[in-house]
């Protein structure tokens, strides 16, 4: 089945609040909803990094941009309450492993209690039709074992951001139970659980792809923790196109069915070590650019981690486009092009309709 992309039918006019949408994902997400014409309404910390995608991208001239913290139920409730969305993409997160073990009270109280804030405000909004909480595939249960997690498996998380994640899965499966369909609210809720993204725009601190290109930049070897540690790497446009075909299908007549966890990540032969990502990039990269093993102890990240997405494959008519070479030659040629002085906004935009002309590819195969 060829992978389908978001129909312009659908989130054209369409009012969509997504949560998070100064972060990386957001942005991007945020982006691609204004090419399909949606009322895109965001709500959101500031911006967090100097250059950041939101800001170079002039994102809030093209939405309604909103400065807010989900931790703020009263703030959240009410641009819930002013906006009337029928789609809400809930992205914003504390999320970054290591930052969590020096806040952990921040990152439980905006990745938990964040998502509890969101499904409080969508209960007493009668014009959400469909809800998709995005977590993380770092919210399973991480037995280090080399094969990948379905969405059966349980939810856990080692260090304060995968249990997080964990939590907040919980909480959207307790609040579907509890106050959604069967009577209660008709909004369908669904949770996304992605892979490891990569893609142009990312200037978040302690994060493999922008510490390189920030190393590279200053022409300095990068310093690598884990380069053995195993992720299911993909574009940034991957999961996203998941989260919005998502949404799509639960606003179908027979939607509740789709109201469940969803898997979002690429195939076997792209889980790969962290050491085969920086080479990719750095042969791309070129002028030098290498790495080298950070010193010192650092605390604890997982080495094996996958997800299995086969249920979206065969379900959502999701599948991966890229391969993890391809994916590593969008990021470069991003960031390279920007850094020579080109739009931020028009990349993303040239991208994502490069990648939307996949499928159409495929479709005429």
């Amino acid at each position: 089945m060829a992978a389908r992309n978001p129909d312009p039918g659908f989130w054209s006019g369409r009012r969509v609040l997504v949560t998070g949408h100064t972060g990386f994902k957001g942005a991007w997400l945020s982006l691609w909803l204004t090419r399909l014409g949606a009322q895109v309404t965001g709500f959101a910390l500031a911006p967090e990094t100097e250059p950041s995608l939101c800001t170079l991208a002039a994102l809030a001239d093209r939405a309604d941009s909103r400065i807010g913290d989900v931790r703020d139920l009263a703030a959240l409730s009410a641009c819930v309450a002013e906006t009337q969305p029928e789609i809400v993409l809930h992205l914003a997160a504390q999320a970054l492993v290591r930052p969590s073990y020096s806040d952990p009270v921040g990152t439980y109280a905006s990745n938990v209690m964040g998502t509890v804030h969101l499904l409080e405000a969508v209960r007493a909004c009668p014009s959400v039709r469909a809800v998709v909480i995005v977590t993380s595939d770092k919210a399973y249960e991480n037995r280090e074992w080399v094969w990948a997690y379905r969405e059966d498996e349980p939810m856990g998380g080692r260090d304060p951001y995968s249990n997080s994640k964990g939590c907040a899965e919980l909480v959207t499966s307790a609040y579907r139970a509890s106050f959604f369909g069967a009577g209660g609210h008709p909004a369908r809720v669904a949770s996304a659980r992605a892979g490891n993204v990569i893609g142009g725009g990312d200037w978040s601190l302690d994060r493999l792809i922008p510490d390189m290109v920030r190393a590279f930049n200053r022409g300095e070897p990068v310093e690598i923790r884990s380069p053995g540690a195993v992720r299911p790497w993909q574009h940034v446009l991957e999961p996203l196109s998941g989260y919005l075909r998502l949404a799509e299908v639960l606003c179908e007549q027979d939607g509740a069915r789709y109201a469940e966890g969803w898997n979002f990540g690429p195939s076997d032969e792209d889980c790969r070590p962290v050491s085969d990502v920086v080479a990719g990039l750095a042969r791309g990269w070129g002028e030098g650019a290498r790495w080298q093993l950070a010193s010192g102890t650092h605390p604890h990240e997982a080495t094996f981690l996958k997800v299995d997405a086969s249920k979206a494959r065969a379900h959502l008519g999701w599948d991966r486009r890229l391969r993890l070479s391809e994916a590593l030659d969008w990021t470069g040629t991003w960031y390279r092009a920007q850094a020579r002085g080109a739009d931020a906004a028009a990349l993303t935009y040239e991208q994502i309709a490069r990648y939307e002309a996949l499928a159409e590819t495929e479709d005429k195969v």
